[in-house]
């Protein structure tokens, strides 16, 4: 492993400024322009960086102006959750297409219903770093987003019009190519905005919207596939792909005047709220995260000279083959006996579930500061119902266990926050990091699309696979959690040198104080790190 750490002195440290374990996504600062101070500057220096001038409030005033500031917010930030249904909607309905006909219509045998599915995630792979690389850059976020859905819910309608396979395999990876767009948005957009204690949960929130998409999914199938076969024409599947292509391009519209962009140029704000939400964010962080004077591609040269990188990558991807099953979630209820609307309307339920499990783990992620058994106890459960689907055809047990399989998505939930919170510093690094590893797990969905190809006996070797990438995920955590349990021991032994440091210095009369400790992990960075920093284990 790369990562190296010395101490180092650094003048002027508060003592009362502990930093505390990060967790936060993204950087909260727009940084354009002038150099950063040190790693220990006041308040007063880090906003004169900025070019903001910190309000003189009084406390009780600055309370009512921030419960004014984050209700606004919470209100505006809530249509992130419709989004993501709507970018998971969009991405999934051709599992419910394919209960009414969609695979007869287009002539599809299994390997190419398979391929349709996959090849979006190469459009998706694509175009993830590229993406997370520029929207970390510009100004106005909320427009790109909005913009990307508008395109993504115009391809999604254009669906309903394929006649074969060739036609579904462009339009799908269009669709991919243009998602991509969207998580490391949202994600900017809330990192911008929320201190590290109030982000986890508003990411909790919104990985929720792609758990209720399932459930959504299924019950728009459902009331579609029934009652419009035959209108017009055209099959029910058909409709499918255009009333909801229709309704994402009508909610794209409205997130280009909802969405906040950054705390400097968002309207909907009074200048009070907007300077109380740039002066939240500096005390929050308490030094600079400056990437200005660096390249695009600064940020993936470091990112790949980190050992971590490669180990999250691998272990993500695992995990993800793991959870393929959602694709084929509406199949895999059939094999219960019913017919398509009982299917689909039993589909719902299990995913309704899994956000109450999920929101409640990172929840109790976020209390604990802990991640490792966050992830793995949600796996494991799913593990219990992965081995009755292979066990049993009885058919209340495997509805049960379908319940198990999905809750395993909490664990997903809380992976992404560990792994923004596995590379802390710079910015870039950190943001192309996050787009590195999950760009490289959607080939797990690429991968994910033929293992439910096996039919057998309610999928039984479907299962067994799926089953054995779960034990892969788990000794990868293992991996990452013993380098980061390692990387903390090595802090608190330079924090150690450090205060020998200090006491030296101030016996021998010097000002200032030993207060950070450097992590190198390659002559292109260096990074201070105050005292009390921990990695999230």
């Amino acid at each position: 492993m790369d990562d190296k750490i010395s101490p180092a002195g650094v003048s002027g440290a508060r003592d009362t400024e502990k930093q505390q374990v990060e967790n936060v996504e993204y950087s909260g600062y727009d940084m354009t322009s002038s150099p950063p101070p040190p790693a220990n500057a006041s308040l007063a220096a880090v906003a004169e960086a900025h070019g903001i001038q910190l309000p003189t409030i009084d406390p009780a005033r600055r309370v009512a102006v921030e419960k004014s500031l984050k209700r606004k917010l919470d209100a505006r930030c809530s249509i992130f959750i419709l989004i993501y249904i709507m970018n998971y909607l969009d991405r999934n309905n051709l599992a419910s297409a394919r209960l009414k006909g969609l695979q007869e219509d287009l002539k599809l045998d299994d390997t190419q219903y398979a391929t349709c599915l996959s090849i979006l995630y190469v459009g998706y792979i694509l175009m993830q770093v590229p993406s997370n690389m520029f929207i970390n850059r510009i100004s106005r976020p909320s427009l790109y987003i909005a913009g990307a859905m508008l395109l993504w819910g115009i391809i999604s309608t254009l669906s309903g019009n394929a006649q074969g396979f060739g036609s579904m395999v462009a339009i799908r990876f269009l669709l991919g190519f243009i998602e991509a767009a969207f998580l490391p948005g949202a994600l900017l957009i809330l990192s911008k905005w929320y201190t590290r204690r109030e982000l986890t949960k508003r990411n909790a929130l919104l990985f929720c919207g792609n758990l209720i998409s399932n459930a959504f999914s299924a019950l728009v199938g459902a009331g579609v596939l029934s009652n419009m076969n035959g209108v017009l024409g055209h099959a029910a599947w058909r409709w499918l792909f255009w009333i909801e292509g229709a309704a994402t391009c009508t909610i794209a519209i409205i997130s280009a005047f909802v969405l906040p962009d950054l705390p400097h140029n968002t309207r909907g704000f009074t200048e009070e709220e907007r300077q109380v939400a740039q002066l939240r964010i500096i005390e929050d962080v308490g030094e600079l995260d400056s990437d200005a004077n660096q390249g695009p591609l600064d940020g993936l040269k470091m990112a790949l000279k980190d050992v971590k990188i490669y180990v999250m990558m691998f272990t993500f991807t695992a995990y993800v083959v793991g959870l393929s099953f959602n694709a084929f979630f509406p199949s895999l209820t059939q094999t219960l006996g019913f017919s398509y609307v009982p299917t689909l309307l039993m589909s719902a339920p299990p995913w309704v579930f899994a956000c109450i499990v999920s929101y409640f783990v990172a929840w109790n992620s976020d209390r604990t500061q802990e991640r490792f058994w966050h992830i793995v106890t949600p796996m494991l459960v799913g593990v219990v119902g992965f081995v009755i689907c292979m066990s049993t055809l009885n058919v209340p047990a495997r509805y049960v266990a379908l319940f198990l399989q999905t809750s395993s998505y909490a664990g997903y939930i809380v992976f992404y926050s560990w792994i923004a919170s596995s590379f802390p510093r710079p910015p870039a690094k950190r943001a192309v990091a996050i787009a590195i590893i999950n760009a490289f797990a959607q080939l797990g969905n690429v991968a994910g699309s033929y293992v439910w190809d096996l039919k057998e006996n309610g999928y039984r070797k479907s299962y067994a696979i799926v089953l054995s990438m779960f034990g892969i995920t788990i000794f990868g955590c293992w991996i990452v959690r013993v380098m980061l349990v390692s990387l903390n021991k090595q802090l608190e032994k330079s924090e150690a040198s450090s205060d020998e440091a200090e006491g030296a210095s101030t016996a021998a009369g010097a000002t200032g104080a030993a207060g950070a400790v450097q992590i190198l992990n390659s002559p292109d960075e260096a990074l201070q790190m105050r005292k009390g920093f921990r990695y999230l284990v």
